[in-house]
């Protein structure tokens, strides 16, 4: 069986024959009918994210769909057959395990999450990973709720889609994009203000800012532009670390919190909200023998929307 694989920092994806895994006990595999990539795998190959990393050559991919081809003897929550997905994890496939840039993937079965009918592979494999991480960090982390007026930073894969659930929720949205190319997107959207930098909104009175760009200016202007008592949630990790206006942190009495993924209820949650037509991601649609070009593409700023690779 072929599969993307990270084999040492600095180098690139590279495929590779693998022999094909059979499940454990508490396991399933899953045959992978769509993978999606990610801004992650580019922090596993130039050594941001590797430290996560358990071992080497590793099987990246940790945004996938697909339906299930075995089970393990004490696997009894989804038959042969199943459509299913599986948010992204830090102790999931393309992490923790082999992930699903491989045509099947074993999974532990608690990981896994039913697949609706009548939504689209693509769509369901950006749900687990964008979807969700969004979706959290604008309700769960976030707190946005009706009348709010909330600030993104950032609008790839998951900002557009964070735009979007905080819309959905009846907030005003203001949006923030360096690359001035989607900015006519952030409009379609619905966002009330668009601009390169957050600071541009600093009269608006911001309740919440979400950083989904995370390149340590970004948190800082966010830190910034947000009103006194505001909320400051970071998701993007564009560098390891950043800087902030202390003060302003301070004398504003702002909060600065974390988000990072989701929950399989929350994946759950975005599901629901795709077969509704409420939320959905923009997409590029490759080929599995072209993953490895898709990650170049992404890290040099080449994709609006997410990269999804159909099987």
């Amino acid at each position: 069986m072929r599969a993307w694989q990270f084999t040492e920092v600095g180098a690139p994806l590279t495929l590779r024959e693998i022999p094909e895994a059979e499940p454990k006990e508490d396991e399933i595999v899953v045959e992978v009918k769509a993978a999606g990539l990610c801004h992650s795998d580019i922090g596993y190959l130039d050594g941001t994210l590797t430290p996560l990393l358990p071992f080497s050559p590793i099987t990246l991919g940790h945004e996938i769909a697909g339906v299930v081809a075995a089970t393990g003897s004490g696997a009894t929550r989804f038959s042969v057959g199943d459509k299913v997905v599986v948010p992204a994890a830090i102790e999931g496939p393309g992490t923790s395990s082999n992930g699903g840039f491989q045509h099947r993937v074993p999974v532990r079965e608690s990981l896994v999450v039913p697949l609706p009918d009548g939504i689209p592979w693509d769509q369901a494999a950006a749900a687990t990973d964008a979807g969700m991480t969004s979706y959290r960090a604008v309700t769960t982390q976030g707190r946005v709720r009706e009348g709010m007026k909330v600030g993104i930073t950032g609008l790839g894969g998951l900002g557009s889609l964070g735009a979007q659930v905080a819309r959905g929720l009846g907030a005003e949205v203001y949006v923030a994009e360096t690359n001035e190319a989607v900015h006519d997107f952030a409009r379609e959207l619905g966002a009330a203000g668009v601009d390169t930098s957050i600071k541009a909104f600093a009269d608006k009175g911001l309740d919440v800012v979400v950083d989904f760009a995370g390149f340590g200016v970004t948190t800082s202007e966010a830190v910034e532009t947000v009103r006194r008592g505001g909320r400051v949630v970071q998701v993007g990790l564009g560098v390891a670390e950043g800087t902030v206006n202390l003060q302003a942190l301070t004398l504003n009495e702002i909060e600065l919190v974390g988000s990072q993924a989701g929950t399989p209820e929350e994946c759950a949650e975005v599901l629901r909200l795709i077969a509704e037509g409420k939320v959905a991601s923009r997409i590029t649609r490759i080929d599995f023998d072209e993953i490895g070009d898709g990650i170049g593409r992404l890290e040099r700023g080449e994709v609006v929307g997410r990269l999804v690779a159909l099987y």
